[in-house]
């Protein structure tokens, strides 16, 4: 009798847009000690806080959605602490813990104060200040409008370089989570809805309304906890890809709706400090932004001297920086996607090279830039750091 012998395995990889195309993009060594090594940064700030304030607006909306919390502004301590507390205790589950002096994680049940002066009440550090702005300045306007929540979109594309025997598949897999708005809340919302203010100033999306052949429609919507990026930069371009991206992932959905516009919330952009202000008048000067301040806001900014006190902007102007509307093109959804592409066939590429034994140095290079190194926990070990100045034994 012969016995048959089992096939190897089939797997498809899988990608997602923020966890991989950005992660990579960000700096390829990084990524490899990171995402495919597991191995936790020990001051995980961007990718703390970006997860916690996703978190925190999804949480929010669930209960504003399935309780009775339908009036803003919210209060911290009887309200949103509540939604804090449940992402950061699911966070802390998958060993994402808050950096010292980004968020409080004193609870009544715990006798231990950690880094807080005290612990006879919570504080309300950087982490909790930008939540609470968040969802009391887009809560109010948003929640009305999101049709389904946390939709979970996943495609299929051939896998780029695809060579029998040395590719691990002929195809990869692409995943994202993204909150969806439709027409009829859009029809349904008060003319004082912000979003819809800013949808109705907005040239392309009045265009693509007018071309539009079906009766319905949809808008995508993502979180970015951070600050606006300038215009041109890699940030800034990787954004537009996205939002692409995950409209073609919606379209391959049944039911879906066409999308017209994405639509970007730099979180940040609600409460900038003292730093964050800084950086903002460098680009305001320099003309680099495409939110540039005007009257009283403009004067406060190019006036103020950085070792006094930060100046405060208007409430207008925090809100169009923060707020992002990007159109969505047959011609940039493929030039996105082909990006997409280009990037899987970089990791797989580093991936085979791996394999054959180049080790981890030699098949993935780092993106020496300041922010990345700075935050990096393997600059000490990294082939190019920022700079270009290897560490040396004191």
């Amino acid at each position: 009798m012969t016995l048959s012998v089992r096939s190897k395995p089939y797997i498809i990889p899988e990608y997602s847009l923020t966890g991989d195309l950005l992660a990579y993009l960000t700096c390829g060594l990084q990524y490899r000690y990171q995402n495919k090594a597991t191995l936790p940064p020990a001051m995980p700030v961007q990718l703390w806080f970006g997860n916690f304030i996703h978190g925190v607006m999804e949480e929010a909306y669930l209960r504003w959605n399935e309780h009775d919390w339908k009036e803003f502004p919210w209060d911290w301590e009887t309200q949103i602490r509540k939604v804090e507390l449940e992402i950061h205790k699911r966070m802390r589950s998958r060993g994402l813990n808050p950096p010292p002096n980004l968020f409080c994680a004193f609870t009544e049940e715990s006798d231990n104060p950690g880094l807080c002066p005290d612990h006879h009440h919570p504080h309300k550090l950087v982490a909790s200040i930008r939540a609470e702005k968040a969802i009391n300045t887009w809560g109010p306007h948003l929640f009305p409008l999101i049709d389904d929540a946390e939709v979970r979109l996943k495609g299929i594309r051939d896998m780029p370089h695809f060579k029998k025997g040395e590719s691990r598949s002929n195809y990869y897999g692409v995943t994202g989570i993204v909150d969806v708005l439709s027409s009829v809340q859009l029809e349904e919302a008060s003319d004082e809805n912000l979003i819809i203010k800013y949808l109705h100033h907005d040239p392309e999306f009045q265009r693509k309304l007018e071309n539009l052949d079906s009766d319905s429609y949809e808008i995508i919507v993502d979180y970015k906890g951070m600050n606006r990026p300038t215009p041109g930069s890699p940030a800034w371009i990787h954004h537009h890809w996205q939002v692409q991206t995950y409209a073609w992932l919606r379209s391959l959905q049944p039911y879906a709706k066409p999308a017209l516009v994405g639509i970007l919330f730099y979180l940040n952009e609600l409460q900038r400090f003292k730093k964050d202000l800084e950086e903002l008048k460098g680009e305001v000067k320099r003309k680099e932004t495409d939110i540039m301040p005007t009257g009283p806001d403009l004067d406060l900014l190019l006036n103020w001297k950085t070792k006094k006190a930060p100046p405060t902007l208007s409430d207008a102007y925090h809100n169009l920086r923060s707020i992002r509307i990007i159109p969505i093109e047959d011609s940039s959804l493929e030039e996105s996607l082909n990006a997409f592409d280009s990037v899987v066939g970089d990791i797989e590429s580093n991936i085979n090279n791996e394999v054959k034994g180049l080790g981890i140095q030699n098949s993935w290079h780092p993106k020496p830039e300041r922010r990345t190194c700075d935050a990096c926990d393997f600059r000490t070990f990294c082939s190019n750091p920022e700079g270009g100045n290897k560490p040396i034994v004191p």
